[in-house]
């Protein structure tokens, strides 16, 4: 069998998959890929989509748009009101992709620390926006500790 459209995701099916319709499929992979570190699993060239996985086991489904699943109106900047977390390990190399390519950040860098149970779970992250405007957070995890009273 041909290996010219991929195969399943390497780390099998996450359970729960976001698709972001876009307006030039070509444009989102050079920004997905390139830049964040995505690789493609398989592809539909017809129906131009494709399904991109991290090494982490991160997975998100592109598709250029075509009308048929948009329920409402479309317009620039996509996803309003949606924020898609995607953590990573090397936070620093996603970081200097981004500025060789003079992408903006939206927000950060920065370093948070949240209440997680009686812990708290640190993180360095970053917030850019993809070529369409879905808001994206870019995380690597950096510990946990002792809440400060």
């Amino acid at each position: 069998m041909s290996d010219a459209f991929g195969r399943a995701p390497r780390g099998g099916w996450a359970p729960l998959v976001s698709e972001l319709h876009v307006e030039d499929l070509e444009r989102s992979l050079a920004f997905w890929c390139g830049l964040l570190g995505f690789t493609v699993a398989y592809r539909r060239p017809a129906e131009r989509f494709v399904y991109l996985e991290r090494p982490e086991g991160g997975q998100i489904m592109l598709c250029q748009r075509n009308g048929r699943w948009e329920t409402g109106l479309l317009e620039p900047p996509f996803g309003r009101g949606a924020m898609f977390q995607i953590y990573v390990s090397d936070l620093g190399a996603i970081e200097d992709r981004i500025a060789a390519q003079g992408c903006p950040i939206h927000t950060g860098p920065r370093e948070v620390w949240r209440r997680t149970g009686d812990t708290e779970s640190g993180q360095r992250e970053i917030f850019v926006q993809d070529p369409d405007g879905y808001l994206l957070m870019i995380a690597a995890n950096i510990g946990t500790r002792v809440p400060a009273a």
